[in-house]
């Protein structure tokens, strides 16, 4: 069970104030091993409710150009699980928000499922977002992530069948993480008709809250689902930002 977990109550205590949690995803080193820490402290400052780091992978098969060029880049300066724990360890203390990664199975296993949760609860990160990893395969991770307190944050998409939600929903996540494909497929109106459909039937399924991510850049999008949408994640649209050298307050002003 994790309704207890601090990502609950971050993204609940922003729903309470009447607005959606903000949750930014940048993955480690990005713009440069220099800068990521003041762009995470700054986005802490501007109200980040949960923070997700991306564990920098070399075929991060789930992501877009964006994120995927991003996570290159951060490889090509030797970002790993050492630095970012390292990191943690001196900065952990001045964040406010909750903290996930995002990562890709294969450099989580490589670490060591047990020593990562270790190493995660000793950190303050209290959530895994796993994208290649399955339900069935995640299963027998499930207890010593628990014991750390570490959540399992399930992905979601327009295609993931009422079944596999309710076998999601019996893990009770932290929270539901919902993939849009908004502006990708079909025309906007439709995909936005299924997208408002899916939005329905997560919430009706999950008792957590629901969060919205993938092609969101712009509060504009949420208009005519925002009811069913707890918190909002963005990458793409601030990884480019960030690129531009502008900085995460001007972003976060924007929400």
């Amino acid at each position: 069970m994790h309704h207890d977990n601090i990502l609950t109550r971050k993204i609940q205590g922003a729903v309470d104030s009447g607005r959606k949690a903000l949750i930014p995803f940048v993955p480690a080193g990005f713009p440069s091993r220099e800068r990521f820490w003041d762009v995470i402290l700054e986005l802490d400052d501007q109200g980040a409710d949960v923070i997700e780091i991306g564990v920098p992978f070399s075929d991060p098969v789930a992501d877009g150009p964006v994120v995927e060029k991003a996570s290159i880049r951060c490889l090509e300066q030797g970002v790993n699980l050492d630095w970012i724990f390292e990191g943690l360890a001196r900065h952990r203390k001045d964040i406010q928000a909750g903290l996930v990664f995002m990562g890709y199975f294969n450099p989580f296993l490589q670490y060591g499922v047990e020593r990562l949760s270790g190493a995660c609860k000793e950190a303050g990160v209290s959530g895994l977002i796993i994208p290649d990893l399955i339900l069935e395969e995640a299963r027998p991770y499930k207890e010593v992530l628990e014991e750390n307190n570490l959540a399992y944050i399930p992905l979601v998409g327009l295609n993931t069948s009422i079944e596999r939600l309710q076998e999601y929903a019996r893990l009770c996540p932290a929270f539901v993480y919902v993939v849009s494909v908004m502006g990708i497929t079909g025309t906007k109106s439709g995909s936005m008709q299924v997208l408002g459909d899916k939005l329905r039937q997560v919430q009706d399924t999950f008792e957590c809250p629901v969060a919205l991510g993938f092609g969101i850049s712009s509060k504009d999008q949420l208009e005519s689902i925002e009811e069913h949408v707890d918190a909002v994640v963005f990458g793409s649209a601030l990884i480019n930002h960030l690129d531009e050298g502008k900085s995460p307050r001007e972003f976060m002003a924007g929400w």
